[in-house]
């Protein structure tokens, strides 16, 4: 069957390619005619293409199941990509750099005066019980006052075509090398759609990450030593851990390939003796980082790091305690708190959001808990919540209960009708629910990628895009309509 936009059904949803059947949005013109014109095999051809380039390519990822243990499962990619209008993107571009600028003085603020607090903008109930304040980093700055210095903010599209950030992930976030191998696949597999379209370069990223890492390091020196900090070969992400390390030319390791000396200075094991490193990009969790301060079971970190760290002698990135803002209950705020820190309203909307903490908003998800998405303060990767129109009663009343007991660690909203996409579902086209995460990179100036990682939700219906939950991604592409 070749794809026919005549009964491709938009659902009365925003679609991100189409307006309604058979009419393109006027960036997707060029692309749906193009997919038109391919016939059933070619189609097939195309993508039994793209899971050949993913699994020479060696693209995986790491699920983690009861029964099997964990399991390297190819990529799951979609050929069709996601298209968005540059024009629409400086925009979302700018909203991104201002709400990382304020969550970074947020965090700095937290561990030092905290006026936030003090000026009544933010409760102090919410920082008493957070889950990652870290008290062992209150009193310290790190360079530039900077905490986040990578960013993945997590962007949806309601019915009504509104970009909302769903949340912030400040903490270690993943997937960008996904982006970067999208686009690859992509090249191999639709390199003639590259010359009908001016689509922006997400290529860049690994050079641009280097050196916003190597702006902070402590020595003066033209090219410090930066590594990158794994759990090692059984955390979900380390093909991406590899993958960027080999990309900046970085090392990577694991925690006992790194010792601490007497002068608080850090090294790297090498063959050829010990070598000073300058720089980690750590994507190891805060509480498993130094074993001298946080849980003394760890083996993934390293004795003395937070020494090192704060006595300026190595920069980590994200620094440790960043995660105080990662924090679905602090995302409640972070429109006051760009407001607060730099006297602005902000650019891109919070999805509406009700807070347990407050005891009439509490009552109001008590009541309506069918009808709203109630999310733990604190679990990523879409575990954790209750998606209450799919819910059953039993479901409800068990988060009810879990609420009362807890009103910190809850919050509740509406559940969005996601945008969609045209998605290849054997060989024909089907929409399907996704999510667009873009990373920001934060240095002497702030950078964000030109698109980002595009998740679908791959099941008819799902709103869920995480990849261990059946997940997938497109290729996203910021096209420049007026370069034509």
């Amino acid at each position: 069957m070749t794809i026919n936009w005549k009964t491709y059904s938009c659902h009365n949803l925003h679609d991100e390619m189409l307006v309604s059947s058979n009419k393109p949005r006027h960036y997707a013109v060029d692309l749906c005619n193009y997919l038109t014109d391919l016939s059933a095999d070619e189609l097939t051809d195309y993508k039994t293409a793209a899971d050949l380039a993913i699994q020479t390519m060696g693209v995986t990822f790491r699920v983690y199941n009861d029964e099997e243990g964990s399991i390297d499962r190819a990529w799951p990619f979609d050929i069709i990509p996601r298209l968005i209008d540059k024009k629409e993107w400086q925009i979302i571009e700018v909203g991104l750099k201002q709400r990382v600028k304020a969550l970074n003085l947020f965090i700095n603020d937290l561990y030092n005066q905290q006026n936030i607090i003090k000026d009544g903008i933010f409760p102090a109930q919410l920082l008493e019980k957070s889950k990652n304040f870290l008290p062992q980093c209150k009193g310290f700055t790190p360079p530039l006052g900077i905490w986040a210095h990578i960013c993945g903010s997590d962007l949806v599209r309601d019915s009504d075509g509104t970009v909302y950030v769903l949340e912030d992930n400040l903490r270690v976030p993943s997937g960008v090398s996904y982006m970067l191998e999208n686009r690859q696949v992509m090249k191999r597999v639709f390199p003639e759609m590259f010359d009908k379209y001016t689509i922006l370069p997400v290529d860049d990223y690994p050079s641009a990450l280097y050196d916003m890492l190597a702006q902070f390091s402590p020595r003066d020196i033209a090219e410090p030593e930066i590594v990158v900090l794994s759990p090692g070969i059984y955390n979900s992400a380390y093909f991406e851990h590899a993958y960027l390390a080999q990309q900046m030319g970085a090392e990577l390791v694991v925690g006992n390939d790194l010792v601490v000396d007497d002068k608080d200075c850090v090294y790297m094991r090498t063959i050829e003796g010990l070598t000073r490193v300058d720089v980690i990009y750590r994507r190891i969790d805060d509480l498993f980082l130094d074993p001298e301060v946080f849980n003394p079971d760890s083996t993934l970190g390293v004795p003395g790091l937070m020494r090192a760290w704060q006595a300026g002698n190595v920069a980590l990135a994200n620094a440790p305690g960043a995660g105080v803002a990662d924090d679905k209950a602090v995302y409640a705020f972070v429109p006051e708190i760009i407001k607060y820190y730099l006297g602005e309203e902000a650019i891109l909307p919070n999805v509406p959001t009700y807070k347990c903490i407050n005891p009439d908003e509490q009552a109001y998800v008590l009541n309506n808990i069918d009808k709203l998405v109630v999310k733990p303060a604190n679990e990523s990767g879409g575990y954790g919540m209750l998606i209450g129109p799919h819910a059953t009663a039993k479901e409800h009343q068990e988060f009810k209960e879990l609420i009362k007991a807890d009103p910190r660690n809850y919050i509740a909203q509406p559940m969005l009708m996601l945008s969609t996409a045209p998605t290849m579902v054997d060989n024909h086209v089907e929409p399907r629910h996704l999510d667009l995460r873009p990373f920001i990179l934060s240095g002497e100036q702030i950078t964000v990628t030109t698109g980002g990682l595009t998740r679908v939700a791959l099941r008819k219906g799902s709103i869920v895009v995480n990849s261990s939950q059946g997940g997938g991604s497109k290729d996203t592409w910021i096209v420049d309509m007026e370069a034509l």
